[in-house]
């Protein structure tokens, strides 16, 4: 048949019979030509809304037909019950319940993808007629699937029925995209209410056939699995784990199968994750056991280095360990039992190897010392001096973990990591910092005394041979704690300030430590005056070093802002330093002014007499140079005259193309040309947008840079990202290059901004990525739908903290707001936190 095009016939003007949606389908699966693509896209689109959908859709699903043909009936279906049901009279529910079941039973031995689709379908019929009018809908499939049911002569899905495997499988996954379909319908909260009572009241058949298949012998590995993710599937009904209990005891059996072990660690962290399980003590208790028997298995796995069974097993541990701490916690009787759990929670944590090379189980834990320790904490205090007493040793022995685990490798072995494992590895310190400072308000100057202890041993017992490494992850021991809480009163402030200047700073990594130390105790040092003397010396001389750039400076910055009227007898020393390396050009442009801004700090807190003639030595040759730039003609500061605008777009076209050059070889060593590029843009952009580079390639590639600066870690790299974006969306629809782009890569920004959201930048920059979001909705409400559905459907991403249901709503939300920056920017920081494992999300309740 020919096409709309070749016929002379708009698609507008075509009827919707079976061999127009074919001949559309074959345009949209397989004609080069992309305008031809989106009309035939179009049209069926159309079609599917149509009343004779209807029709059409079966002879579709003709077994002679093409794979691709049959999804589309299948598809059109499911949309049709979805959102048409209304259409459809009541008389012809039971016809089309019967087609529907005999249809998957053809269908069971594949196409899969058509098989899931009927599946979809039938589920969704079975929630429009829940309870009224299909009160039994499982038992009914159940007894449909029985291949004794088929009636060889006239079903036609009798051939496939007799095969029963093919029919359990098809059973299996009809009955698990039932609850799915549930979840992710949207229904009025009375009607939500009355169908989840009608499926968790047949919970009790689905149970009997999952444990009866998970037992069986005759049972494949594939439908192990597939019940497996049943029961998954059924678990997010809130099923009663009273209920559940053999099932959840069959799948810990099921871990000693290598092809089940992936999907029985999914099911179990999902049944035991639940917080109604918290109804059923009993049940938890009898678990405790299963999961310590797993102990050794960890253990073993750990030694070989078997990242996948660790992986699995920890997170089995935890799960049930966080989501129930306060319940087990309160159970006096199996106290010991939950230590055991914690122990075995801490080998975790303090599994070997450096992440994220050599393990990646780590940092599943963080978050349980957070619950645990608030769980704790929330006891009055009769009790809570009692769990203290048991549990402070342990969190004791958690900071010798984490400490340990925050060391770097040695230099070569750092060096042949990739750049990602680099930031994945700065990622996790960060976490490790957070939890210190948490553990902090439980363990107290105890903790302080600890560090300094084991710090004064290293560096003042001359028999001790200390790695540089252990230094370093004491100092940022300390770091993580002074950071962000009072330690003014702390009497091992003094002996550590006393101590610094005994570290060996040739170490690169460890002098970067130390200056941020010095730099965090910038208040203490503003009491105390008298200490400087010993400081100072040691920031100045890391001054000189390029390596130690933005640490050496921005202590240097908060020195000069806390301790400013106290450094007169030093301004001298620091500004003859200062000056030397801005006129050598030792450090990049960004921190150059950052320590100007210190500068600033300094001279503000002197005489005036003095102010003058010191600012005078240390501008001058910067003013000198300004000068001589202004006299050079690749220079032009009248953009806003006609006759410069040529001469200012090439200036403009050789700075884009030189800095994408830079992005091509790797631009991680330059956040500051980054930076510098991303603000060039954006004010291109916003003040006279006619300079933007119009070619397709030179948009993308620029699209591309903006991604890569949104993942630096330096934070007005990510700021000035998100900046270029936000302008760069407002002129998506005044600039066919710019839409064009944005339409075939949003999802790579979308994915991009979540990731960062989602733990892989500093939490300071939720605004700014909440920014690109909004404006992503504003510009493309439908495309951004579709890619945070594409994006958050991955398991464990952004992060293995949040749920599919948490993921949805934070999607929901997202959506919902076009204009609000403010609740778009609270929505943001709520995931980011809930991504993090942090407490205070509302997403929690979802």
């Amino acid at each position: 048949m020919e096409s709309a095009a070749t016929a002379g016939q708009s698609p507008v003007e075509l009827e919707f019979t079976q061999e127009n949606v074919e001949t559309a389908l074959y345009q949209l699966y397989f004609d080069p030509d992309m305008e031809r693509k989106n009309v035939a896209q179009k049209w069926l689109t159309q079609a599917q809304a149509s009343a004779q959908a209807w029709q059409f859709c079966w002879a579709l699903l003709n077994p002679e037909k093409i794979p691709e043909i049959q999804f589309f009936g299948a598809s059109t279906l499911h949309i049709k019950i979805c959102r048409h049901w209304g259409d459809l009279p009541a008389e012809h529910h039971e016809d089309l319940r019967t087609q529907l079941l005999s249809h998957i039973l053809r269908f069971s031995s594949g196409p899969k993808m058509v098989l899931t689709r009927l599946c979809v379908a039938l589920a969704s019929m079975a929630l429009n007629l829940i309870p009224q009018a299909w009160s039994k809908p499982v038992a009914d499939m159940v007894r449909a699937f029985q291949p004794q049911k088929a009636d060889s002569e006239g079903d036609p899905g009798a051939k496939a029925s007799q095969d029963p495997h093919a029919h359990c499988l098809a059973l299996l996954e009809l009955l698990t995209v039932l609850p799915e379909e549930f979840q992710s319908g949207r229904l009025a909260q009375a009607r939500r209410t009355q169908l989840r009572e009608a499926l968790v009241g047949e919970w009790a058949v689905v149970c009997a056939m999952l444990r009866q298949l998970l037992q069986s012998q005759d049972s494949s590995v594939k439908v192990k699995e597939k019940v497996l993710r049943c029961f998954s599937s059924w678990v997010g009904l809130d099923v009663p784990l009273g209920e559940s209990q053999e099932l959840v005891q069959d799948c810990f059996t099921a871990l000693s199968d290598p092809g089940l072990f992936d999907t029985a660690v999914e099911t179990i962290v999902t049944a035991v994750s639940q917080p109604d399980c918290q109804r059923f003590i009993s049940v938890l208790l009898s678990l405790m056991p299963l999961v310590l028997g797993l102990y050794d298995q960890l253990k073993t796995a750990a030694q070989d280095g078997d990242m996948e069974t660790t992986h699995g097993i920890c997170r089995i541990a935890v799960a049930l360990g966080e989501t129930h701490s306060r319940v087990l916690l309160e159970q006096l009787d199996h106290w010991q039992e939950y230590m055991a759990l914690v122990n075995m929670i801490l080998f975790c944590t303090g599994i070997p190897g450096h992440y994220p090379v050599n393990e990646t189980t780590s940092s599943l834990t963080l978050t349980f010392w957070y619950t645990l320790q608030d769980d704790i904490l929330s006891f009055e205090e009769e009790k809570q001096g009692g769990y203290l007493q048991v549990y402070k040793p342990v969190y004791f022995q958690l900071v010798d973990v984490l400490l340990l685990k925050s060391h770097y490798p040695s230099q070569e072995e750092y060096a042949s990591w990739s750049s990602d494992d680099k930031e994945q590895f700065r990622i996790y310190r960060v976490d490790i910092s957070d939890t210190l400072m948490y553990v902090y308000e439980m363990l107290g100057a105890e903790l302080l005394s600890n560090l300094y202890d084991r710090l004064a041993r290293l560096l003042m017992d001359p028999q001790q041979s200390a790695v540089w490494q252990d230094t370093e992850a004491l100092l940022f021991g300390f770091q993580s704690i002074a950071e962000t809480i009072d330690v003014n009163y702390s009497d091992v402030i003094p002996g550590l300030i006393g101590l610094i200047p005994r570290i060996n700073i040739g170490n690169v990594m460890l002098a970067d430590t130390v200056m941020y130390t010095i730099g965090s105790l910038a208040e203490w040092l503003a009491d105390h005056p008298v200490m400087l003397a010993g400081i100072l010396p040691m920031v100045l001389r890391g001054l000189v070093k390029a390596e130690l750039s933005v640490s050496s400076i921005s202590t240097l910055k908060r020195i000069c802002r806390e301790c400013r009227h106290d450094l007169a007898p030093y301004a001298q020393d620091i500004l003859t330093v200062s000056q030397d390396v801005l006129l050598k050009e030792i450090h990049e442009s960004s921190q150059c002014m950052w320590l100007m801004q210190a500068l600033g700090f300094l001279l503000s807190a002197l005489p005036p007499e003095e102010i003058l003639g010191r600012l005078h030595s240390l501008i001058t040759p910067h003013i000198q140079q300004l000068d001589s730039l202004a006299r050079q003609e690749m220079v032009h500061i009248f953009a806003g005259e006609e006759q410069h605008i040529p001469d200012i777009r090439s200036l403009v076209e050789v700075l884009t193309l030189t800095t994408l050059a830079i992005f091509q070889q790797g631009p991680r060593e330059h956040p500051d040309v980054a930076e510098s590029f991303m603000c060039l843009h954006a004010q291109i952009l916003k003040r006279s947008p006619d300079l933007h580079p119009s070619a397709q390639s030179d948009v993308k590639a620029l699209f591309y840079s903006g991604i890569l600066s949104i993942k630096f870690p330096e934070t007005p790299t990510a700021k000035a990202a998100c900046l270029f974006f936000t302008e760069f969306l407002s002129r998506c629809k005044d600039m066919p290059s710019l839409s064009d782009v944005l339409q075939s890569d949003g999802k790579t920004l979308t994915e991009t901004v979540l990731q960062a959201v989602g733990g892989g930048s500093s939490r300071s920059l939720m605004e700014h990525f909440s920014e690109v979001l909004l404006s992503l909705n504003r510009q493309c409400p439908a495309l951004l739908s579709q890619w945070l559905t594409e994006t958050l459907q991955t398991p464990g991403f952004p992060s293995a903290h949040v749920t599919a249901e948490q993921k949805h709503a934070f999607s929901q939300q997202i959506l919902r707001e076009q204009t609000n920056k403010r609740r778009v920017k609270e929505t943001v920081k709520e995931f980011s936190l809930l991504c993090r494992g942090l407490q205070g999300s509302g997403y929690s309740e979802c």
